[in-house]
């Protein structure tokens, strides 16, 4: 969608956005000084150091990561950073978390393998270059028992478990779910954990 790029653009002159998926660059939107390109992360066309900072937004669990490093070392200019986030999965008030909870252990294991590497907020990722002290950050919201629905239902583990049970695993749970959250015209504030791993080359 270029989300993030379109945000960048708002810091710096010139953003070279890129995804090895042509459906999704030609998806993607952004201002005038956002450039898009079909390319993988791991094997841009950007000269050597010519680039202020790499960023890498809630996708870096799907790279070769040897091979992306590597990259970033050959783009980035001296004292470039290298920047790469994510967000964990949804905190719901108290009161949802069980009925959240029975959804979530329900299409646990139709999640794709990367997807632990999110739940440890890359943990395991060995980064190059100088590390950065980051401070803690997490997204808030307060939406409604349809939008929260909606959201669950956009996940891909709930369209596997759908396409190998023939049911849907939101509609199935939806009924706690709303039992749970009261008043149905009232929104709930949720929150999710968010990551930043930070790295400068020297």
């Amino acid at each position: 969608s270029g989300q993030a790029s379109r945000d960048l653009a708002r810091v710096f002159d010139a953003v070279f956005a890129t995804d090895p998926s042509a459906a999704q660059i030609a998806q993607a939107s952004g201002p005038d000084n956002v450039t898009f390109a079909v390319e993988p992360g791991e094997r841009c066309s950007l000269p050597d150091a010519s680039v202020d900072a790499v960023c890498v937004a809630q996708a870096l669990h799907w790279f070769d990561r040897d091979a992306f490093f590597a990259e970033c070392a050959r783009v980035l200019k001296p004292g470039g950073l290298l920047a790469v986030w994510g967000y964990q999965d949804i905190e719901p008030p108290v009161r949802l978390l069980a009925a959240v909870d029975a959804l979530r252990a329900a299409i646990e294991p139709y999640w794709p393998p990367e997807r632990a590497f999110v739940d440890s907020a890359y943990a395991e990722f060995d980064f190059p270059f100088e590390r950065i002290e980051a401070p803690a950050f997490e997204l808030r919201a307060d939406w409604s028992l349809p939008r929260l629905l909606g959201y669950f239902s956009s996940f891909s583990a709930v369209k596997r478990y759908r396409e190998a049970n023939g049911t849907d695993p939101v509609a199935t749970h939806a009924e706690a779910i709303a039992a749970a959250w009261g008043d149905p015209a009232a929104t709930q504030p949720l929150r999710w954990p968010f990551f930043l791993h930070a790295r400068r080359k020297v």
